[in-house]
């Protein structure tokens, strides 16, 4: 663990300005509106460590997969998001002083990320001999023009002698990768205007072989200054710059305000760039900051009036749930159906970006209870589109049906680990899960009668291709995967595997019969198919081991030195840091959930007793190395009443990344597992599950809270949940009566308004 932001409900602050712990910084401070964000780095140059990253929603690259042996079935090409061109950067000199805090002294050093209206500021002051400089840089990616990025940067002379100060706003190209495979620069600049207060660049990304889109960036900037002299404006191959400068006398003060446009030809043709980069800074011209923050804070209020979790008596977890949300409504919100949510999202390169698993196991439960119905929707509508991508996939590996891609831009499988591409196919069970989520919580079953069965179909096909007949076991089996514990590669028989497998089979053919007969006669579906798929319902082999009764997470899983995880060494610790990858892999030690991940999934389907099992056997050997595992050890510790277990997996979820748990934030945040939060205190704390249409809630307080409060969407209500020392009160804010469960007693709720 390592803490380097204070307690604050709403803020991530600190005073202490750290060389060491930049990249920290930077991952904890990002800033974004779904449409593009950014790391926390530095307007100025800074000659220190840092990984400075924008990064615009859908522009990516097909990097060309490098491995040392190529296998048939491999990607082509690894897809990742690209560094964009940096638009926030502004220099300053001094005197002639190019100022760099990692050369400069300084003092009263402050970074505030203000989540309650989305807003970033940096303030010191520069110490040069006697001068003593003043600096505040702000900024804010807005929710209210997604185009616009706002910065202003405050300057004040606390000498007793005027200094020459000259500001250079610009639009800077020369920016790379830092997990680029061969050290490309991934864009050409091909359009530069350049004028005394304004600027414009257009950048398109390298040509590539293997047929992907290529996209242009069209990027406008406009200054304004009050009390220096514009000079003429500056260009080279790869920057454009509005620079100012002049005297600053004793006390006196300078405010830059710069406003940049970007826009994308994923919504305009390409020569149309310049002219809607034009129009839409015509737009916000006229504005000040202070209105353009304002009308961004109130999107913001917006957001937090449906989604924000509020907590007494512990200040560290109310400012976990608060930065998760934060975070992820940074990432994605649902305006664009195009986008998904990468696991690092707009906080760094790691994972390329791309769409993972992680969408449809963490994140649409948590947008089902706190946004439009739609937004959910809008995911599940994504892998429909990409259906042909999951055929693909599976032609590739020699096998029927659709492969959903583990990483993925535009539906191809783009990941180029072996163990990952050809083994971990548990994700096209959840893609079939989510379908089953959605429909079930929303009662909505319209997607699951038109799209979705065409993808449950697929992956059907894909699991009955997959699967082989043992003859020895007079089971059906699968062999050679990975499920989601990946200290475990080329395993037999993942227990979690093979119950989606079985799961998915008999959800399809249920789903079957409600279709219309022309959807029917589309799918194809024969009766001998059915039979088959039936008879891998009923054979497939799920193994229980006899003495203990528990699940056996894969074929010799049992033959291990079990030892739980308490027994490692502190300094080994995480093992993924410290251990070869072979003794990784022979050892018991679990990632992240795997058997408890199905338990999960249809945690009413097994008896307390099977939970309390598989729960007590198989968490102890968890190491919770990756940021997806604690949040479903939360809900199902919950579920067993095992209260301060729960609290304590909420913690390591909630903050995950804050207190920098697994000594990798410095890449990025974990934005996917950010949604383990909110699962924790509303799936885990709060007990609420739908069974049969129903709403029902069994919540317990933890013991360090005096209190805690959320808000739920459900079926067009909108549905207060407070608990307290006295127990559980429950408010329809918004909807139609309901009756919900609370505890085994049945509550009809009605607006207090009518």
């Amino acid at each position: 663990m390592k803490r380097i932001f204070e307690i604050d409900p709403w803020h991530i602050t600190t005073d202490k300005f750290s060389i060491e712990n930049r990249r920290l910084q930077e991952s904890m401070t990002s800033l974004g509106n779904e449409y593009m964000g950014m790391r926390g780095f530095f307007e100025e140059d800074y000659s220190g460590d840092s990984l400075p990253g924008i990064y615009i929603g859908g522009v990516w690259f097909p990097d060309k997969t490098r491995v040392g042996w190529w296998k048939n079935g491999y990607p082509e090409y690894f897809g990742k998001v690209i560094n964009a061109l940096n638009f926030i950067k502004i220099n300053t000199l001094i005197n002639g002083h190019h100022l760099d805090l990692a050369k400069d002294t300084i003092t009263d050093f402050k970074l505030d990320l203000d989540m309650k209206q989305g807003l970033l500021t940096r303030s010191f002051i520069l110490v040069r001999g006697d001068l003593r400089i003043g600096f505040k840089f702000q900024r804010f990616l807005s929710l209210a023009q997604k185009e616009l990025s706002a910065q202003q940067v405050t300057v004040t002379n606390l000498s007793a002698k005027s200094v020459v100060l000259e500001l250079q706003a610009s639009l800077d190209a020369d920016v790379v990768n830092e997990d680029s495979n061969y050290g490309d620069h991934f864009w050409n600049v091909t359009q530069q205007v350049a004028h005394e207060t304004t600027g414009y660049m257009a950048t398109e990304t390298i040509p590539n072989n293997f047929g992907t889109p290529r996209f242009t960036l069209g990027v406008g900037m406009t200054n304004q200054v009050q009390g220096l002299h514009a000079e003429a404006a500056k260009t080279s191959d790869l920057e454009v710059t509005n620079d100012f400068n002049g005297q600053l006398a004793p006390n006196a003060t300078v405010v830059l305000d710069k406003k940049v446009i970007v826009t994308t030809s994923r919504d305009y043709e390409t020569d149309q760039l310049q002219s809607k980069t034009e129009a839409l800074l015509a737009k916000v011209s006229g504005a000040s900051f202070a209105q353009l923050l304002a009308a961004h804070a109130q999107a913001w209020a917006q957001r937090w009036q449906i989604s924000d979790i509020q907590i007494q008596g512990d200040a560290e977890a109310q400012q976990g749930i608060r930065f998760n949300l934060f975070q992820l409504f940074s990432t994605y919100y649902g305006e664009d159906k195009r986008l998904n949510i990468g696991p690092k999202g707009f906080t760094g390169e790691k994972y390329g970006g791309a769409t993972y698993w992680d969408t449809e196991a963490f994140a649409l439960p948590v947008y089902l209870g706190i946004s439009d119905p739609k937004v959910a929707r809008h995911l599940l509508e994504y892998r429909h589109q990409q259906l042909p991508g999951a055929v693909h996939n599976a032609q590739q590996q020699g096998l029927k049906g659709a492969l959903y891609p583990m990483v993925t831009f535009n539906g191809i499988e783009n990941h180029n680990e072996w163990e990952i591409t050809f083994e971990e196919i548990h994700r096209n069970g959840t893609i079939a899960y989510a379908i089953y989520n959605y429909t079930r919580y929303t009662g909505d079953d319209s997607y699951l009668k038109t799209q979705g069965i065409d993808v449950l179909v697929g992956i059907a096909r894909f699991w009955a291709d997959r699967v082989h007949y043992s003859k020895r076991r007079q089971k059906y089996v699968i062999h050679g995967v990975t499920g989601p514990n990946e200290y475990e590669n080329n395993v037999n028989n993942n227990w979690y595997t093979n119950l989606l497998a079985q799961w998915t089979l008999k959800y399809t053919l249920a789903t079957l019969p409600k279709v219309s007969s022309d959807k029917a006669a589309q799918l194809q579906v024969s009766s001998e198919e059915a039979q088959h798929w039936q008879d891998i319902i009923a054979n497939i082999y799920l193994g229980v081991d006899e003495e203990t009764g528990v699940f056996i997470q894969n074929d010799d899983f049992f033959d291990k030195d079990i030892r739980p995880a308490s027994s490692l060494k502190p300094e080994e610790r995480p093992i993924n840091q410290h251990w070869s990858w072979d003794k990784v892999l022979r050892s018991p030690f679990i990632k992240q959930a795997d058997v408890l991940q199905g338990i999960w999934y249809f945690i009413d389907d097994f008896d307390m007793a099977t939970k309390k099992r598989n729960f007590d056997f198989y968490e102890p050997l968890t190491v919770h190395e990756s940021s997806l595992s604690p949040s479903v050890h939360a809900i199902l510790a919950a579920d067993l009443n095992e209260d301060d277990k729960a609290v304590e997996m909420y913690a390591r979820t909630a903050r995950l990344d804050l207190d920098n748990y697994n000594n990798d934030t410095e890449d990025g945040l974990h934005i996917t597992s950010m949604t383990g939060a909110w699962l924790a205190i509303v799936q885990g704390f709060a007990g609420m599950r739908i069974r049969d249409g129903k709403l029902h809630f069994k919540p317990f307080l933890p013991k360090q809270w005096t209190a805690y409060q959320f808000r739920v969407l459900f079926r067009g209500r909108l549905i207060e949940v407070n608990v307290d020392a006295t127990g559980t009160t429950l408010k329809l804010r918004q909807g139609e009566p309901l009756t919900v469960d609370l505890a085994g007693d049945s509550l009809n709720l009605t607006r207090e308004d009518r």
